[in-house]
């Protein structure tokens, strides 16, 4: 098992460093499908309809078998980048699926509009990787206004300090999101005490910004992880 395997766990590696990753063999009735083959069909996607990849970053487990990473991409809103989330596993734990997003400039936070959606049920012998990103990337397209949108509307809802600290509560002290608890009092204090002036505004843009912040704090594959379990949780306190 290569070096970058056995590093990856705990930092992101590129897609050179992703090539490098073994793909364990396939059975009669489950063919995993390289990490790295993933992310080359998905660019390739986007190419196709003239979207291109600014940069992206991988995660990996310490055994190889499971795959995170997010492809930035030429498009965007104002004051972030569009960016795809991806994942993928050799040992079924989880199906490969893909999550739209963005990465804010100001200070690098990654948000997901939602949790990672299954491109397909299974790999199977007559699965085919490319039809299957087509259908996920043409979704994710779909998607992208009303993300602009929602971040929109986040920028216009002015909250309470109180339902803030109801909405931090709630995620770290009743444990309504799956997230460790000790990030509570770094989300606490970044949004009480931004460290970025376009997080002053006390509204849903800055605690989601405080949230994704402290997420850096973490590996990176409990970092996409968490990332893209917040919107909904976000939307559901306070919708």
């Amino acid at each position: 098992m290569s070096e970058s395997v056995l590093i990856a766990s705990d930092c992101k590696i590129s897609r050179e460093e992703l090539a490098l990753v073994p793909t364990p063999a396939g059975t009669a009735t489950h063919k995993p499908i390289p990490h790295v083959e993933v992310v080359n069909t998905l660019i390739e996607t986007l190419g196709f309809r003239h979207i291109s990849v600014v940069r992206d970053e991988y995660a990996v487990s310490r055994d190889g078998m499971k795959m995170f990473g997010v492809i930035e991409l030429d498009q965007g809103m104002h004051g972030a980048r569009f960016a795809l989330g991806v994942r993928n596993s050799h040992d079924k734990t989880f199906r490969l699926a893909v999550t739209v997003g963005y990465r804010v400039f100001v200070c690098e936070n990654l948000a997901f509009s939602g949790d990672f959606s299954p491109v397909l049920a299974k790999h199977s012998k007559h699965f085919s990787l490319q039809n299957a990103l087509s259908v996920g990337v043409d979704d994710m397209q779909r998607n992208f206004q009303p993300m602009v949108e929602g971040v929109e509307r986040w920028h216009n809802s002015q909250i309470s300090d109180v339902t803030a600290r109801l909405v931090i509560y709630r995620a770290f002290i009743e444990g309504d999101l799956d997230v460790p608890r000790h990030l509570g009092r770094s989300v606490h204090e970044l949004y009480f005490n931004p460290q970025h002036e376009e997080f002053a505004p006390r509204n849903m843009w800055s605690l989601s910004n405080a949230f994704t912040s402290a997420f850096k704090e973490l590996d990176p594959i409990p970092q996409y992880k968490a990332t893209g379990k917040l919107a909904a949780f976000l939307q559901a306190g306070t919708g």
